[in-house]
């Protein structure tokens, strides 16, 4: 069964950092396109960082300079380094990934970690 699977979110005081994981497992052909988006309570699910097979990254602007997303191909894992975090930037976070699996080139979602900057 593929899946990607989270990890790294916690509550955090304004200004810290922040570095979340996702790991996708199964049988994987290769990996596509990797991004995290956020969902904070109330809004719609937007995306945050993408980054290509290649190394080539996007960001949303309110977070260019502060969060920075790379990936290890070999571990087929994605990272969010995340910096000077403000308490707008609380929200479940997701990893998303293309893929090519035995199902197929399909588009999967992980399950989300919360991120939440408070003091």
């Amino acid at each position: 069964q593929v899946q990607l699977v989270e990890s790294g979110g916690c509550l955090v005081q304004p200004g810290g950092s922040l570095r979340l994981s996702c790991e996708a497992s199964g049988i994987i052909f290769s990996i596509n396109n990797m991004a995290w988006y956020r969902q904070a309570p109330g809004k719609q699910r937007e995306l945050v960082a993408r980054i290509t097979s290649g190394g080539t990254t996007n960001y949303a602007d309110s977070v260019k300079g502060r969060f920075t997303i790379s990936r290890d191909n070999a571990k087929n894992t994605v990272f969010l380094q995340m910096n000077s975090l403000t308490p707008e930037d609380t929200a479940v976070y997701y990893c998303n990934a293309n893929m090519f699996t035995t199902a197929g080139f399909l588009n999967y979602w992980g399950q989300g970690t919360q991120v939440t900057i408070s003091s």
